[in-house]
């Protein structure tokens, strides 16, 4: 297998382990369950191990790798040909999305056990509320992600500028860093999206060599170092102020790459290639179902944990199923929804 072709199936690979953990980020159920009892809170308090802890690694993980992608080996006449292909699989799906989760909310709330469930009252429908619900995401809320990603994307020119050359990169990073340790914020860009994002087109840059070179048992140990700095941080300092959340969301992603050979990574399966409809999809099923279970089956406290166990795998069979027939059927619905992936 030729080098370019492992580094694209590690990326598959973490993007694969990230929709996982961010799936369990949004699955938390204790409360719908069992109300505001000491028996959610316990239930709560174990899925947060995963969901509020060890997942909090997927979005800046996301950032890092999408930032590192679109600045690997990146030139001036290379600018136009980014952002095209950016229109395609993040503009064009974000605006997409965004329209049809509203218009699945202002459908569901006039349906009456539906509308039960949702519990968000009658939605309007009108042209404010739906260009309001479409550029800013109002009922697709893991959205903000995409929104912060196409805002780093218009600065693509910018932060070219300044982080091809390493001093200046360095300097500016350095400043985002200890502005996201002390709470600092910015106009519209999330300052830690920026700092994760930078930090990786900067790898991509100028540390091509380091970040793609062959697995060996030094690196491995390098990123196992990493990992075991944020489990520290995670047990000792959780749950602290932002300052430990950052350091802890650049080290964990940082050091599993370093830890991951990708020599032993078998050749990706064909539902880990619907991550990005995965993600789309995800939070508006997971909620239903977990609110639907919840209004059924309230107060059988063994449930909220098997359901949220088990919900990155319905999540995976539900987004390989559909997707694959949108794909076979649909095919061109499936290229705007999916990005082109």
């Amino acid at each position: 297998m030729e080098k370019e072709t492992r580094f694209r199936n590690k990326i598959t690979w973490f993007s694969t382990v990230f929709s996982v953990l961010v799936v369990w980020v949004h699955s938390v159920n204790g409360e719908l369950f069992l109300g505001r009892t000491e028996a959610a809170e316990k239930v709560m308090a174990f899925e947060k191990i995963l969901g509020s802890t060890i997942g909090q690694i997927a979005v800046p993980g996301f950032f890092m790798m999408s930032g590192y992608l679109f600045f690997r080996g990146f030139r001036w006449n290379r600018l136009g040909e980014k952002w095209n292909s950016r229109i395609r699989s993040v503009l064009v799906p974000f605006l997409l999305w965004n329209g049809i989760y509203y218009l699945g909310y202002v459908i569901g709330s006039r349906l009456p056990v539906v509308a039960d469930i949702v519990a968000k009252g009658t939605v309007p429908f009108g042209w404010y509320t739906a260009v309001e619900a479409v550029l800013h995401y109002s009922y697709n809320y893991v959205f903000w992600y995409l929104y912060q990603l196409l805002l780093l994307i218009l600065l693509a020119p910018v932060l070219y500028w300044i982080l091809r050359r390493p001093a200046a990169g360095a300097a500016v990073l350095t400043v985002c860093f200890w502005g996201t340790l002390k709470g600092m914020t910015i106009p519209c860009l999330n300052l830690d999206a920026l700092f994760y994002y930078s930090l990786a087109a900067f790898g991509g840059l100028h540390g091509r060599g380091l970040v793609e070179r062959a697995w060996t048992m030094k690196r491995c140990v390098a990123g196992g170092g990493l990992v075991a700095a944020a489990a520290a941080i995670l047990i000792a300092r959780w749950p602290g102020g932002i300052g430990e959340g950052v350091v802890l969301r650049t080290l964990g992603p940082v050091g599993l790459w370093f830890m991951t050979d990708e020599f032993c990574l078998p050749v990706p399966k064909e539902w880990m290639k619907y991550n990005f409809y995965l993600y789309a999809i995800h939070f508006a099923l997971v909620r239903l179902i977990n609110k639907t279970a919840a209004r059924y089956c309230p107060g059988y406290w063994p449930l909220p944990v098997i359901l949220y166990l088990l919900m990155p795998a319905f999540m995976i069979a539900i987004s390989t199923v559909t997707g694959k027939w949108l794909k076979n059927h649909m095919p061109r619905t499936w290229f705007l929804l999916n990005g082109g992936r």
